[in-house]
């Protein structure tokens, strides 16, 4: 996909989730991301629902991003196929998060055996190994900016 299409439909994913996450209007979420809410429409179509001359997000969307996981070789980028691989994959950083910053492992625990299902469909273990975690934040590998970088 050409660059400037890969911008658009990350705008797109992102006004979605600001969407059903912060209920906001689609106008609002594309103007946020600078984007024209046609572009959403168009786009975005199979995550929105029309009710009363409104779109709305809805409660699960299938639509692929593309993030970055952390694994013992390093950060990875991954397709994701829906929102709620997404949205674990986001409190999985939220809890890897909190672990650097405070040496609190707890939320971790939630975390141990599980995958993240990518779009290709192979599974990626989350990496909730103490001495790897140190190891990667240690690095640099997983500061904020890491989860909206591109893997090295």
């Amino acid at each position: 996909m050409p660059e400037r299409l890969q911008e658009k439909w990350i705008g797109v994913t992102r006004a979605v989730t600001k969407m059903r996450t912060n209920r906001v209007s689609l106008p609002k979420a594309a103007r946020e991301f600078g984007l024209d809410p046609r572009v959403v429409v168009t786009l975005g179509g199979s995550a929105l629902r029309k009710r009363n001359g409104r779109y709305f997000a809805k409660a699960r969307d299938p639509l692929l991003r593309v993030e970055v996981i952390p694994t013992p070789q390093g950060l990875q980028e991954i397709g994701v196929p829906d929102s709620r691989q997404a949205s674990l994959l986001g409190k999985y950083w939220n809890s890897v998060h909190q672990y650097l910053e405070t040496g609190d492992a707890s939320g971790l625990k939630e975390f141990e055996g599980k995958q993240i299902k990518s779009a290709d469909g192979t599974t990626i273990r989350l990496l909730t190994d103490l001495r790897e975690l140190d190891r990667l934040g240690s690095a640099g590998l997983l500061s904020f900016q890491s989860i909206y970088g591109r893997a090295a």
